[in-house]
């Protein structure tokens, strides 16, 4: 907490701005945007990579979560006072930190996948101010972010050589996912043994929103593996195209994600009699299966657009 004080003291609303808008790099939306953009755009490994990297280590991060129930920083110490616009995005337990997670993964995974020099320090620096804006916003503790900084680096160092592998052997990376499938399910199953323990109004809403989370993390990860599995063998997408065909991939089929994760929300939960958690899962395993075997059937149109 002492470190974080002493972030407080040079705190000035230009500081609280800029942090506030470099934190937000390091936010869900963000990482599956710019994973599912590698996805369609740049190169179907690379996709899988962060995609892989990320949901090991979201599942990891929420298990910690939930096991060491560790209070966020203002709720440890009173006397302590945040960058309050940061309050919104700083829900549930604080260790390990969620958003240091996604900037290991996502600027972490990119700088170890690129060839390019100044792409790989050019990640690498904005995951750092990634990392130190979750402390000068005052949302998580050195060991927050230590933690998820150590997660995050050993699963982008150990999973790049199964990529390398699954460039031989693609059946490799289908069982990597069918492991991520595995653990999803067994992070559901301990949450449902474990029951909800706490003993706060806060502990009993971080247990629900974990558990709903462990739902989405089964319906994704089961979207990816069947992705891995019809792409392999029947897909076969490009991820090429001249740069405003690419644009109109991004544009159109981003908007059609939206579209779907919104609007099927509500009917999924009333067919689910109300279950929303299990309705989560299922919302999730539909948007990865749009995104990964869906909207791709379309991309030969766009790989052939601008050509003569």
């Amino acid at each position: 907490m002492g470190f974080l004080y002493a972030l407080e003291a040079i705190g000035t609303p230009l500081l609280d701005k800029l942090m506030g808008a470099v934190t937000y790099l390091g936010d869900e939306i963000c990482f599956m945007v710019f994973a599912v953009g590698v996805f369609w755009c740049v190169s179907k490994r690379m996709g899988y990579y962060l995609m892989t990297v990320g949901f090991f280590g979201t599942i990891l991060s929420q298990f910690l979560k939930i096991l060491c129930a560790v209070p966020r920083p203002w709720v440890k110490d009173p006397d302590f006072t945040i960058v309050e616009s940061a309050r919104a995005g700083a829900s549930g337990y604080s260790f390990p930190s969620g958003h240091t997670q996604n900037a290991v993964t996502l600027f972490g995974g990119t700088a170890r996948y690129t060839r390019r020099p100044w792409l790989r320090w050019a990640c690498l620096a904005v995951m750092v101010l990634i990392c130190f804006s979750r402390m000068y916003l005052g949302v998580h503790t050195p060991l927050d972010v230590g933690a998820a900084l150590a997660i995050g680096g050993v699963l982008v160092l150990a999973l790049y050589p199964v990529m390398e592998e699954a460039d031989r052997r693609p059946w490799v990376l289908t069982w990597v996912i069918a492991f991520m499938v595995v653990c999803s399910g067994a992070f559901v199953a301990y949450l449902y043994l474990r029951g909800d323990t706490g003993a706060t109004a806060e502990d009993a809403a971080n247990y629900a929103s974990a558990l709903s989370n462990g739902w989405k993390f089964v319906g994704a990860t089961l979207g990816l593996l069947a992705t891995n599995v019809l792409d392999r063998k029947y897909i076969r997408f490009e991820t090429q195209a001249v740069w405003w065909a690419q644009l109109i991939k991004l544009a159109v089929g981003f908007g059609l994600l939206l579209a779907i994760r919104a609007g099927l929300k509500a009917p999924l939960i009333a067919l689910c009699g109300g279950a929303a958690e299990l309705a989560g899962g299922i919302r999730y395993l539909l948007i990865v299966l749009f995104a990964g075997c869906v909207w791709p059937l379309t991309f030969w149109g766009f790989s052939r657009l601008g050509r003569r």
